[in-house]
């Protein structure tokens, strides 16, 4: 038991030693960047300005201020299932426009952004209806199928009455192609939320 606490407090004083090298940098990055994440918190909540909010830190604390309200805008950045996740995005692309110095290389990335964002909101609504219209004249043929070979009826329906869309194994079969279709997007997204991340 001794041991168990003399180890933890081995590494509690490691940690202490390492705290007291760290560079100048290293600091200003642990006290600033968790402001950067508050304003960018509040500034979903309250639509607070954020460029004259992170004017009022001391020139060396900005990007550190700027990278951590930078990710949070950037991860709450997501595909537009819904109008609100829609404005919330244009809130954010809009914001991290603001916080970007390279405004050129930061609208060009911003454009591909919300290209990506708009197709998915005019054209994977499409997408999805039209897998889950196939997926289910793909299941109910399967059952019209089994139907008939057990000597069921034969014509249009399957003579039990069955809506496919309520089968267990039809809305999981439909949540992987979704998936599927959504993760096409999300790979893209990802990609260039990564590029704009790198613009100064």
């Amino acid at each position: 038991m001794s041991d168990d606490i003399k180890s933890a407090r081995d590494i509690a004083l490691e940690k202490i030693a390492a705290l007291d090298s760290a560079t100048s940098d290293e600091r200003m990055k642990w006290k600033f960047t968790p402001k950067g994440v508050q304003l960018a918190i509040k500034y979903f909540k309250d639509c607070e300005d954020l460029t004259a909010v992170i004017a009022a830190y001391p020139a060396e604390a900005q990007p550190f201020v700027k990278s951590g309200a930078e990710k949070v805008l950037l991860d709450n950045v997501q595909l537009p299932y819904n109008d609100v996740v829609s404005a919330r995005n244009n809130k954010a692309l809009d914001a991290v426009l603001y916080i970007k110095h390279d405004k050129a290389a930061a609208t060009k990335m911003l454009e591909q952004i919300k290209h990506i964002l708009g197709h998915y909101a005019d054209q994977g609504e499409v997408q999805r209806k039209e897998a889950q219209a196939l997926l289910k004249q793909q299941f109910e043929a399967k059952i019209k199928q089994a139907v008939k070979a057990q000597g069921g009826a034969d014509g249009d329906d399957t003579g039990l009455g069955i809506n496919v869309t309520t089968l267990p194994q039809f809305q999981e079969e439909l949540r992987r192609t979704i998936t599927q279709m959504d993760n096409q997007y999300l790979s893209l997204l990802d990609e260039y939320k990564r590029e704009l991340r790198n613009i100064k």
